[in-house]
C-alpha cells in the first residue's frame, strides 16, 4: 500500500517538487517500506522520535525536521538534520548556528511565516521574517534555503490558495534580496495539489503515504 500510494503522488509531482515522507509516528518497517522503493526525503516533528530513527535506520536518509522546535532540543539533531523547516524566532537561529559551528556544519533552514487563520500555529510575521532574514546573512553556520507555511484547516479551497499565493509573493519579495532562497515548503496531504498549483516546491505529505495517523 505504501508503495502504490508513493507512486502515486511522485505521478502528480512536477519534477521541481521535492517530497517530504511525512514518518511522523509511524514506525520503523512503514519507513523502510518507502525507503525500499526509493524514497530518502523524510520528515517528523519531534526530535526524540528523529533522533530514534536516524540511529536506527540507513544513514543516507535526509531527515528534515518540520515541527516546532525547541531551542533546547536543537543540540540533539544538529550533527545530522538536513532541513529545518520550522525557524519561527531569532533566539532559534541563533542556537541552530551555534550547535552547528559545534559540528562544523552549516545546517539550511526554512523561515516558518504564519499565514493561517489559526491562532494556534507557530509561525513568523513578515516584519519579523525580514529581521530573521537580515540578521542570519551574519550567521556563518545557517543558511537560509527558503519559507515554510501551513494553511488554515478549512475545505475552502479559496482560503487555502490565498494564503498560498500570500506565501509565494512573499517568498518572491525575499529572493530579490537573497538568492539564497530557493525553496518554499507549501502543502500537505490534503493540500498539496493546491499548494504546486501556487508554486511550491517542496510538499510534506504523511498519511496520504503512510495511511492515517497511529
Amino acid at each position: 500500500m505504501i508503495i502504490d500510494n508513493l507512486k502515486l503522488i511522485l505521478g502528480k509531482l512536477p519534477k521541481s517538487v521535492t517530497l517530504v515522507a511525512v514518518s511522523k509516528t509511524k514506525p520503523n518497517p512503514a519507513i523502510m517500506e518507502a525507503y525500499d522503493a526509493g524514497h530518502r526525503v523524510f520528515g517528523e516533528n519531534k526530535v526524540q522520535d528523529m533522533l530514534a530513527k536516524y540511529e536506527e535506520l540507513p544513514s543516507d536518509i535526509q531527515w528534515h525536521m518540520i515541527g516546532h522546535l525547541q531551542t533546547n532540543k536543537v543540540k540533539f539533531i544538529a550533527p545530522f538534520v538536513s532541513l529545518i523547516h520550522g525557524v519561527d524566532s531569532l533566539k532559534l537561529i541563533k542556537e541552530i548556528d551555534k550547535r552547528a559551528a559545534q559540528n562544523n556544519r552549516i545546517i539550511d533552514c526554512l523561515l516558518q511565516i504564519h499565514i493561517a487563520e489559526e491562532e494556534t500555529k507557530f509561525g513568523l510575521s513578515d516584519t519579523e521574517a525580514t529581521q530573521v532574514l537580515a540578521y542570519a546573512k551574519h550567521l556563518n553556520n545557517v543558511r537560509i534555503k527558503g519559507l515554510m507555511g501551513m494553511a488554515t484547516n478549512t475545505r475552502d479551497e479559496s482560503i487555502v490558495r490565498n494564503e498560498f499565493a500570500g506565501l509565494k509573493e512573499l517568498f518572491l519579495k525575499f529572493q530579490s534580496v537573497s538568492k539564497d532562497l530557493q525553496i518554499i515548503s507549501m502543502g500537505m496531504s490534503t493540500d498539496y495539489e493546491i499548494a504546486i498549483e501556487q508554486g511550491s516546491t517542496m510538499v510534506r505529505v504523511g498519511s496520504a503515504i503512510f495511511g492515517k495517523r497511529n
